[in-house]
């Protein structure tokens, strides 16, 4: 099994090796976020220390200032395993699933440097063995960044198949904006230098820890910064309904909204900025 668009000139793997990520500013946010700690006016427009992925490592050098190269996180083909509808979790394990665990954590910044809440980050990969479940959802799942940008996925190493290396398909949607639909790659891997699709930028930092392994990756997205996590659901309303906010829907239920139905395609908790005709990853004109 491959995934298409290999040949396509935009799909060509970039010439330079891979390298480490140098340290940007969202490293500084990133930091201090996983610390719990409020992000300091003085880090909006100075330097600041961050930490490295490694606890014991050593000081790391002063970032420069918010235009650092944080560019957007760059696009990659979906390939053609994508399922729409994919469970609302942020554990993909099942009991008797073989393979190494895997928890990837981040954060999803705007141009801005700042986190952003609220968005939707649907995963799909492998199997151990190299196979997608194309039936049920087997390592599929979606979830939302926190109230501080904040990620987390619990899953497996996914397996090889012809033609890839080691990779995780992901989709990103802030409300109301675009979709980015990427890929995450692994460090040190031999595939990653034959594969064609494979880009050095979507490197995930990994590390061993407890029989497992554990990733970083933290995604920039091409947006003015966003508006908090929207209001708590208040209950589902009968099929037909008005499209309203803060409602949580089912895949499967319609709405009307501006006078047109809708049905939606994966569950989730409505959002302002998130109204059917703007988000297509979550509903369909019926």
């Amino acid at each position: 099994m491959r995934d298409p668009g290999r040949d396509s000139d935009d799909a060509l793997r970039p010439a330079n090796p891979e390298r480490p990520r140098r340290i940007t500013r969202k490293s500084v946010l990133r930091a201090a976020l996983a610390a719990t700690a409020a992000v300091p006016v003085a880090l909006i427009g100075g330097p600041a220390l961050a930490r490295t992925f490694t606890p014991d490592a050593g000081p790391v050098p002063l970032t420069p200032a918010c235009d650092d190269g944080d560019h957007p996180t760059p696009e990659q083909t979906e390939g053609p395993y994508f399922k729409p509808a994919s469970p609302e979790r942020t554990s993909l394990l099942e009991p008797g699933m073989p393979g190494t665990r895997l928890t990837v954590t981040g954060y999803v910044f705007g141009r801005a440097c700042l986190p952003v809440a609220g968005v939707l980050l649907d995963f799909w990969q492998a199997d151990a063995n190299g196979a997608y479940d194309n039936v049920r959802y087997r390592l599929r799942g979606h979830q939302y960044t926190d109230s501080r940008g904040s990620f987390a996925l619990t899953t497996i190493v996914p397996g090889l198949y012809p033609g890839r290396t080691r990779h995780l398909h992901v989709k990103v949607q802030a409300p109301g904006r675009p979709v980015l639909t990427t890929q995450l790659y692994f460090p040190n891997e031999p595939r990653n230098n034959t594969d064609a699709i494979f880009d050095p930028r979507l490197l995930m930092t990994v590390r061993d820890a407890g029989g497992g392994r554990e990733a970083a990756f933290d995604f920039v997205l091409d947006l003015p910064q966003g508006p908090g996590p929207g209001p708590s659901p208040t209950g589902t309303p009968p099929s037909g309904g008005a499209w309203t906010a803060g409602t949580a829907y089912r895949a499967g239920e319609r709405v009307v909204y501006g006078g047109r139905g809708y049905v939606c395609l994966q569950p989730h908790t409505a959002q302002r900025g998130w109204e059917p005709p703007s988000v297509p990853a979550l509903w369909r004109a019926a």
